[in-house]
């Protein structure tokens, strides 16, 4: 007795001594059940870990840390634990002998639910002209700003039909970023990357519910979302030419901390430009073809207005875009330009939107010899290349014989990408190749996500898959910064963010669902700048725009990347769909995975008789019940599954004895 006594003082003992350690750097939300499992720690001499319940009491997967490798970008000797193959839901921490415990994180199917809809949510909190009642804004609400029935035309943006001084009316769409203003150029990645998350993975989609007040129409509410945005868009395009201003903004940028009702400067539309109307048809294309089943009339209006836009970039191929000066009784402009002296990219996105919207061949605009790098708002090229292998069996034979030349540009992008997080990287991560760490490096990990997922999509290559679960592993811990980088996500959030309401509500909490910019090498906002180690180049300061500022751009792609992981609900794909069995001991095998339009359907017991099949959807709904002939243990049968839209479900196979399920997983190419 005394013996059991003094051991359980010693663990007492050794419990107090425990701490938490801010060197264990990994995901803050958690992990997926059968995915990838992986934390980076520094700094230390420790060479196990073992992963224990919150109270740190018990033991449930005990591994040994990696060989130490130091990142030239961060400074640090990075050691990596690996529990992929541990795969029982629950809350943990992740504990290292002699460094401390990690901040608690979670293993659950469809993990990232809660922050794919905080990423989405924070467009709804950005919403310019209307309120945002409590019901739905919880302590962010606040009152109506910027109803931008007034807005003047300046003399940089006038024609002969809307001479200067002209007041025309543009509400509804979302403030850019931490400032008020709205610009086409940045509207169109952002609003684009969220019609594609939609297009692709609008299984997932068309049952999230954002609690926003659209929720409970005919309508998903990420379509509904990004309406109020498009609404804004296609009062910017001038009916009498089809060119559009390129942003609606004041003169100047608002004080910190004013809240947007009571910003109440005059408001301004600013020259026409061929990026802002590239990027203006680009989307609206997009947003034709998904809005046509909910809205026919909205969807003949985008088309419409899409072709007038590129009908005026044709004729207008060259026309940039800097800040107007002072001209007259009109002031000078000095908020956001978004200027681009390459305008090519623009024109040839556009083209490729309306030729997949119309199967129109002269807007086709592939370059077998263009360079298709990652996407940001100045760099659109990309954009029209996913959207040509997302459509790439629908096209017309032009299209068609480029088919494996579109492939091998995205291929080439991903498979380094997967090169460097598997064999180079310290903390096995994307990021740290190039320029990653340039002014919103957040937005570079988000966006080589999504690059990577549609590398998955083409390919079924679980590597890719994998490296993107390491970007959102990034995003929300596992860095150099011990941050994550979403509001109100995580143990260690940023909590200082660039962005006015945030700094002008009086609210501790900043508004939820913001991916910061992240670390990065400029300065000139006052704020520390580590050239020496950019990834850990960050400071969380309101005042640190290079660092800690939001936009919408930003939060899209991050957007992209968690719907779409949760699009492939459980997981099990990454596992090679391991089987869920109800009965122990029964055997149930489906496949290919994933399929198309039939399934194999195989089992171990015999069944005399004939047996149940029910199809169960990703929301625990059944979708469809019948009865099929019994199945032996030496035979398979063939199901077709060409009636169901791609996505996550599950087979459930019944006889008098035992009840078997499986996931599958419907692709179609």
């Amino acid at each position: 007795m005394k013996i059991l006594k003094f051991c359980f003082c010693i663990l007492l003992s050794f419990q107090s001594f425990a701490q938490l350690s801010t060197s264990i750097r990994l995901n803050q939300v958690g992990f997926y059940t059968l995915g990838p499992k992986m934390a980076a720690v520094v700094g230390t001499t420790a060479t196990s870990f073992s992963i224990k319940s919150i109270d740190r009491i018990s033991i449930f997967y005990e591994g040994n840390l990696s060989v130490a490798s130091t990142w030239n970008l961060s400074g640090e000797s990075v050691k990596i634990a690996d529990f992929s193959s541990f795969a029982e839901p629950g809350t943990y921490v992740l504990d290292v002998p002699t460094l401390g415990y990690s901040y608690t994180f979670k293993i659950e199917d469809f993990v990232n639910s809660s922050l794919n809809k905080a990423l989405i949510k924070a467009y709804y909190f950005n919403r310019s002209s209307t309120d945002l009642p409590a019901k739905y804004a919880g302590k962010w609400a606040r009152a109506a700003g910027h109803p931008d029935d007034q807005v003047i035309i300046l003399p940089s943006a006038a024609s002969n039909l809307r001479p200067a001084g002209t007041i025309l009316s543009s509400p509804k769409g979302w403030y850019d970023a931490g400032d008020y203003n709205s610009y086409i150029v940045n509207s169109g990645i952002s609003t684009y990357t969220l019609l594609l998350s939609y297009e692709q993975f609008r299984n997932y989609y068309d049952t999230l519910n954002l609690n926003i007040p659209e929720s409970g129409n005919q309508v998903p509410d990420i379509l509904d979302e990004i309406k109020w945005n498009l609404d804004w868009m296609l009062t910017m395009q001038d009916p009498n030419d089809g060119g559009v201003y390129t942003k609606k903004t004041n003169s100047n940028f608002d004080p910190m901390d004013v809240m947007p009702e009571d910003a109440i400067n005059a408001r301004y539309f600013c020259k026409k430009s061929t990026a802002a109307t590239a990027d203006f048809s680009a989307v609206l294309a997009k947003a034709s073809i998904l809005y046509k089943e909910f809205d026919a009339a909205f969807s003949d209006k985008c088309l419409l207005a899409a072709q007038k836009a590129y009908d005026w970039v044709k004729l207008n191929p060259t026309i940039t875009f800097n800040n107007p000066g002072a001209s007259g009784t009109y002031p000078a402009v000095s908020t956001g330009g978004y200027g681009d002296n390459d305008l090519t990219d623009e024109i040839e996105w556009a083209g490729n939107e309306l030729y997949i919207a119309t199967k129109i061949d002269t807007y086709y605009s592939f370059k077998k010899a263009g360079t298709y790098a990652l996407p940001n708002w100045g760099s659109v090229r990309m954009l029209g290349l996913l959207s040509l292998l997302q459509h790439r069996n629908e096209l017309t034979a032009i299209a068609i014989a480029d088919t494996t030349s579109m492939k091998g540009k995205l291929l080439t992008l991903a498979n380094a990408y997967v090169n460097y997080q598997k064999n180079t990287s310290p903390y096995k991560i994307v990021m740290g190749q190039g320029n990653d760490f340039d002014w919103g490096s957040n937005s570079f990990a988000a966006n080589q996500g999504m690059l990577l997922l549609n590398a998955y999509l083409l390919t079924q290559n679980i590597d890719y898959l994998n490296a993107t679960i390491s970007q959102v592993d990034y995003l929300v811990g596992r860095n150099a910064t011990g941050f994550s980088f979403v509001t109100g996500v995580g143990s260690k959030p940023v909590m200082n963010i660039h962005h006015r309401q945030s700094e002008a509500d009086g609210i501790v909490d900043p508004v939820p669902g913001w991916l910061s910019g992240g670390p990065s090498g400029y300065s000139g906002d006052g704020c520390p700048n580590n050239t020496t180690f950019l990834a850990k180049s960050f400071t969380d300061d309101q005042k640190c725009y290079t660092k800690n500022e939001v936009a919408i751009n930003w939060n899209a792609p991050a957007a992209y990347i968690t719907g779409g992981l949760e699009f492939f609900g459980v997981f099990n794909i990454v596992s090679g769909i391991e089987n869920s069995n109800v009965s122990e001991g029964s055997n149930l095998s489906v496949y290919p995975v994933p399929a198309q339009d039939e399934i194999n359907i195989k089992c171990d017991f015999k069944s005399s008789s004939n047996i149940n099949l029910r199809v169960i959807d990703i929301m625990g709904r059944s979708i469809r019940s019948e009865i099929l002939p019994s199945i032996y243990n030496d035979k398979y049968i063939t199901y077709s599954v060409a009636d169901l839209k791609e996505g996550i479900y599950t087979i459930e196979i019944q006889n008098e004895q035992k009840i078997m399920k499986s996931k599958i997983v419907i692709k179609r190419n």
